[in-house]
C-alpha cells in the first residue's frame, strides 16, 4: 500500500480490508434497519406456502429450479424443517442470482464461464489466535504473508490483527490429498509450523476446500431479462487484489438502480440491457488483471527455486500420466517426496549468500521487490477509475477519448475525471444555508442512497441556470427525481446562495454547496474534472456521470436535457423523436 491510499484525498474514505462475513453482517444489519425481516424456515411457523410479503428475507433457502416465462419466473427452493426436506415455490418478476463462484442460478440457466479454470486448488482454513495477532501486531504488522519454510508452504491472510482473525491458504493436490487429511489438528500443527512457533489458544473454526479460476460468464442477464446474475456468480477471480469484492459490489450498484427505476416504472425493462453492457467489460478487464497479479505472486516462490507450475506438472502426471496406473498409497508418497524436495530448496544450507546459487536466487528476489514486480494488493485506477464506454448515458464522440490501457498487472494510480461513465469524482463541499450548521460532505454524498434520483451539477451562472431549468422539467416530464447542485469556489462570500434563489425562482429542489480545498493551490472542482465551469455534469443515482457538457450549451437547452435523460434511463421513444426533429 501507498501512503496516499490513507490520505482521503481522491475519496471521502481509505482503504480498508474487510472480510466477507464482516460484510454480510453489516449487511443484515442495514437491512433490518430499512425495516427488513428475515426467517429461517422453523421461524415462519406454517407460512411456509403463504406469498412473500415486502421486505422477507429467507435465510436456509436454497434454490433448486428456475422456470422462466415471458411475463413472470417460478423459483422452487428447497429448505430444511424438522428434520425433514421441503420446497416451497416462489413467483416473482426476476431472480438475481448473487449465490457465489459455483452459482446454482447460473447453472439452471445454462450460463457457461469462459476463461482460465482451475488455476489453482486450495484449501481454506479460518482460525482465531490472539497470541499470534499480537505478536504480528507488535513485531511484523502486515495483511499478508507468504510463508516459504522446508516443513510447510501458505499463505497467512490477517483479517484482523487485533482480534486475531486469520485464514491460512495451503495448496491441496487431490485425490492423493483428501479433505479429511486436514483435520483441526493436522491444521494447527501446520499453522505452528508456518508462524515458527507454538500458539497457545488457536481455535481453528472451519477448513473448505476450493478452486481458483479466472473467468467471466458469457452472459448476465437471461430468459428475457428475468434472471440476472451479479458478484461472484457472473465473474470469478483469484482473490489477491481484492477484486471479487470490489467487482461484485460495483455490479450491486449498477443494478440496483436499475431495477428500481423498472419496478417503480420510470424505465423500460430493456435498461437492464445495459447492466450486461456496462459491467461484463469490467469483469472481463479485471479477470486479466487478477491473472496477472497471481501470476507476480507466483513469481516470488519461482525467484527461491519453488515453481509451481512444476509442482501442477507433476501433479497432473499422476494422475493422468504413467502415474494414474500406480496404487493410490504409492502415488501419495511420490507427491509428497516431491514437496518435500522443493522444500529443501529453502534450507539455510542452500538458501544464503555464500552459497552461488543461493545468492542467485536471493538476487532475484530482491529485484522483484525493488522493481516492483510482486503482488500488488492495491488497484486504484480500477477500483475507483473504472469507465462505462456505452450503456445508459451519452457518451463522449469527439475521438479523442477511447477506452482504458490494458492492465500491466501494475499499480497505477487513480485520476479523477467526469468524462460519461466514470464515476464521480469525491471533493469536499460546505453545504450552504441560512442555518448556523454549515455542514462538510463529499461532493459523493450528494447523491441521494434512498431513491431514484439524478444530479445536475452546475456552476453559478446564468446560462446554467438557464440549463438546470431544463433539466428539472425534463425531469418531470420523464417521471423521474432530479435536483440540482450549484457547486460555488472556494472562498465565496457569505450568504452568495440567494442568487441561486433568485436564478432558480419558484423551483426548491436544488442546493448550494462551497469547495472547500486542503490548501490555496489545491485544484479547483472544475479544473479535477477537467473541465471549464461553464460545463455541467449529470450524475446517474450511481454515483455516475450520465451525460456532461464541458463549455456550455450550443442549441436548445430542452432538447439537450431530454437526449441525456432519454438515453440514461433508455427511453427509445423519446430518442427517437428527438432524431426525427434534427
Amino acid at each position: 500500500m501507498q501512503p496516499q491510499d490513507f490520505e482521503q484525498v481522491v475519496s471521502p474514505v481509505s482503504v480498508a480490508h474487510f472480510s466477507q462475513y464482516k460484510l454480510n453482517t453489516l449487511l443484515l444489519k442495514q437491512l433490518e434497519n430499512l425495516s427488513f425481516k428475515y426467517y429461517t424456515p422453523d421461524g415462519l411457523k406454517g407460512l411456509d406456502h403463504e406469498p412473500l410479503e415486502a421486505r422477507q428475507i429467507l435465510m436456509g433457502y436454497e434454490c433448486v429450479s428456475i422456470n422462466a416465462s415471458d411475463d413472470i419466473v417460478s423459483v422452487t427452493a428447497s429448505f430444511l424443517k424438522d428434520g425433514k426436506h421441503m420446497e416451497r415455490n416462489i413467483k416473482c418478476n426476476m431472480v438475481v442470482g448473487t449465490d457465489g463462484a459455483g452459482s446454482t442460478v447460473r447453472k439452471l440457466a445454462g450460463i457457461d464461464m469462459r476463461g482460465e479454470k482451475d488455476l489453482q486448488k486450495l484449501v481454506s482454513v479460518h482460525f482465531l489466535s490472539r497470541d499470534l495477532g499480537n505478536y504480528l501486531h507488535s513485531e511484523r504488522p502486515g495483511m499478508l504473508f507468504f510463508i516459504f519454510n522446508t516443513e510447510a508452504i501458505g499463505v497467512l491472510v490477517a483479517h484482523d490483527l487485533k482480534q486475531g482473525e486469520f485464514v491460512l491458504q495451503m495448496p491441496f493436490y487431490p485425490p492423493q490429498q483428501n479433505l479429511e487429511d486436514f483435520s483441526p489438528k493436522t491444521c494447527e500443527r501446520m499453522i505452528f509450523k508456518l508462524v515458527g512457533r507454538e500458539l497457545g489458544d488457536i481455535n481453528v473454526i472451519d477448513i473448505k476446500p476450493w478452486v481458483m479460476h479466472a473467468e467471466v460468464a458469457e452472459k448476465f442477464l437471461s430468459s428475457q431479462n428475468r434472471v440476472i446474475l451479479a458478484g461472484d456468480a457472473a465473474h470469478r477471480f483469484p482473490p489477491a487484489g481484492g477484486f471479487g469484492m470490489n467487482t461484485g459490489i460495483q455490479d450491486s450498484h449498477n443494478l440496483a438502480w436499475k431495477i428500481a427505476s423498472i419496478v417503480k416504472g420510470i424505465a423500460p425493462p430493456s435498461i437492464l440491457n445495459t447492466y450486461e453492457t456496462e459491467r461484463r467489460p469490467i469483469a472481463i478487464f479485471n479477470t486479466t488483471l487478477s491473472i496477472q497479479n497471481f501470476k507476480a505472486a507466483m513469481a516470488v516462490p519461482g525467484a527461491l527455486g519453488l515453481d509451481p507450475t512444476i509442482a501442477n506438472s507433476v501433479h497432473r502426471v499422476i494422475n493422468k500420466g504413467v502415474g494414474s496406473i500406480l496404487p493410490s498409497g504409492l502415488q501419495s508418497a511420490i507427491l509428497d517426496g516431491i514437496f518435500i524436495l522443493g522444500r529443501a530448496q529453502l534450507s539455510e544450507t542452500l538458501l544464503n549468500e555464500n552459497n552461488p546459487v543461493g545468492a542467485l536466487r536471493l538476487a532475484n528476489l530482491r529485484r522483484i521487490f525493488e522493481e516492483g514486480k510482486s503482488l500488488q494488493l492495491q488497484f486504484p485506477a480500477e477500483d475507483l477509475g473504472f469507465r462505462y464506454l456505452e450503456g445508459a448515458l451519452v457518451p463522449d464522440h469527439n475521438g479523442a477519448l477511447g477506452g482504458p490501457d490494458g492492465p500491466n498487472g501494475r499499480r497505477r494510480d487513480y485520476v479523477p475525471t467526469a468524462d460519461p461513465g466514470s464515476r464521480l469524482p469525491h471533493m469536499n463541499v460546505r453545504i450552504l444555508s441560512n442555518s448556523s450548521s454549515e455542514a462538510t460532505i463529499s461532493t459523493l454524498d450528494l447523491i441521494s442512497g434512498d431513491k431514484i434520483e439524478f444530479l445536475l451539477i452546475i456552476a453559478p451562472i446564468e446560462p446554467s441556470y438557464h440549463l438546470a431549468h431544463a433539466a428539472l422539467k425534463v425531469a418531470e416530464e420523464f417521471k423521474v427525481s432530479a435536483r440540482v447542485c450549484v457547486l460555488w469556489p472556494a472562498g465565496s462570500a457569505k450568504g452568495v446562495e440567494v442568487g441561486s434563489k433568485v436564478s432558480l425562482k419558484p423551483r426548491d429542489n436544488y442546493m448550494d454547496v462551497m469547495e472547500v480545498k486542503k490548501s490555496s493551490n489545491a485544484s479547483s472542482w472544475w479544473d479535477i474534472c477537467q473541465m471549464t465551469d461553464k460545463g455541467a455534469i449529470l450524475v446517474r443515482p450511481d454515483e455516475h456521470v450520465a451525460w456532461r457538457l464541458k463549455s456550455g450549451v450550443v442549441g436548445d437547452p430542452m432538447r439537450e436535457m431530454r437526449r441525456a435523460f432519454s438515453a440514461a434511463l433508455c427511453l427509445k421513444s423519446h430518442i427517437k423523436d428527438q432524431e426525427a426533429d434534427h
